[in-house]
């Protein structure tokens, strides 16, 4: 399993890297100042960050006991960004309503096209991650 540092270094770079293309995006696509799109972006990234360490490592503890590994699978790994991104739905609903002085429907359909983008997002960065440091159990599966 990953070390307390890599799941730091991997929860960090995913949100930098995230916010980086999300806030601009976001801003043309709603018509919104960038400014308030980055701050919604960053109360997010915050608590997503939190989520991001949390929900990796429980979902890692739980691959490890059911599969012996922590090596994913396609289908695995897009399980594992649609349930990230539910949950996190969940919990940015309401301060973006509150925030940006919007309906919760209104904030719903933002929130869940910036989760359509995370997902895909989620997906290739884990996925890239994954192989820019790879564990050394993966290598010893690979061999096998």
């Amino acid at each position: 399993m990953r070390t307390t540092r890599d799941r730091i270094r991997h929860a960090i770079s995913f949100e930098i890297i995230g916010l980086t293309i999300v806030t601009p995006l976001g801003a043309w696509v709603f018509g919104m100042p960038m400014h308030e799109i980055g701050v919604i972006g960053l109360i997010s990234a915050t608590i997503a960050t939190l989520w991001n360490y949390i929900y990796n490592l429980g979902f890692d503890r739980v691959m490890q006991r059911v599969r012996g590994s922590t090596q994913k699978t396609a289908p695995i790994r897009m399980a594992h960004a649609v349930l990230f991104e539910g949950g996190l739905l969940i919990v940015l609903l309401p301060p973006i309503a509150w925030y940006l002085g919007i309906s919760l429907w209104q904030a719903f359909l933002m929130d869940v096209s910036f989760a359509l983008f995370y997902m895909g997002y989620a997906f290739v960065f884990n996925w890239a991650y994954d192989r820019l440091f790879p564990l050394p159990e993966w290598r010893k599966l690979e061999a096998a």
